[in-house]
């Protein structure tokens, strides 16, 4: 688990993927690892997800595979089995949460409040999604919640854009970041995967530039 968690940190930016056409993954997941962001999280909101995860791990072995809005354990299982290296949820479900660490797979629970963070500790996971995280008071939030949970690190998502995960990053209570700027539907159902490896190298400029100040 700590190797996930190690690249998670290190790529920096997670590239959020609602994918409705399954066979658009393999050039995707090219597009990603070319503009230097060998990552994604594929998100259960569309019904193609499973098989998305299976076929961008197969075309792109070099790739960490999460994926995302899993909501229960039937989806956390269909993720697990297609490949999927690490599970996201919006929220905390315990059930959830039990099962997946149940796999010895990487879970990141969604948490915005001290009480979901105390639940979320409960399983020692310390590595939180904090979303939606411009709703939910951004930097300011992240900062105040940390007071007291010292050793928490949160993945804050939604809301994130080219213009505001600087901000973020910076912070040394963010682990990393995701966004789904750079893989905006239009950009896929049009094929501009060109565009896409052009955000992907700018968001990459960018989290750099952030870590070294």
């Amino acid at each position: 688990m700590d190797s996930i968690y190690r690249r998670i940190k290190e790529i920096g930016v997670l590239p959020v993927i609602k994918l409705d056409d399954v066979n658009k993954a393999s050039r995707l997941g090219k597009a990603l690892v070319d503009g230097g962001l060998p990552a994604a999280e594929v998100t259960f909101r569309a019904e193609g997800a499973e098989k998305a995860i299976r076929i961008m791990k197969e075309e792109n072995p070099e790739m960490l595979i999460g994926a995302g809005t899993v909501l229960s354990i039937e989806q956390a299982e269909k993720a697990i089995k297609a490949g999927a290296d690490f599970i996201v949820a919006p929220g905390y479900n315990k059930k959830v949460v039990e099962y997946v660490l149940s796999r010895n797979v990487v879970m990141i629970p969604g948490a915005v409040t001290p009480t979901e963070i105390e639940a979320v500790l409960d399983h020692g996971i310390d590595i939180i999604k904090f979303f939606p995280a411009e709703l939910s008071g951004g930097v300011k939030m992240i900062k105040a919640l940390s007071a007291p949970y010292k050793d928490v690190k949160f993945i804050p998502t939604g809301g994130i854009n080219a213009e505001n995960i600087s901000d973020y990053l910076k912070s040394k209570f963010v682990f990393a970041c995701g966004g789904s700027w750079m893989v905006k539907d239009n950009l896929i159902n049009n094929d501009e995967y060109f565009k896409i490896t052009e955000l992907c190298r700018h968001a990459v400029a960018i989290a750099e530039r952030a870590r070294n100040e």
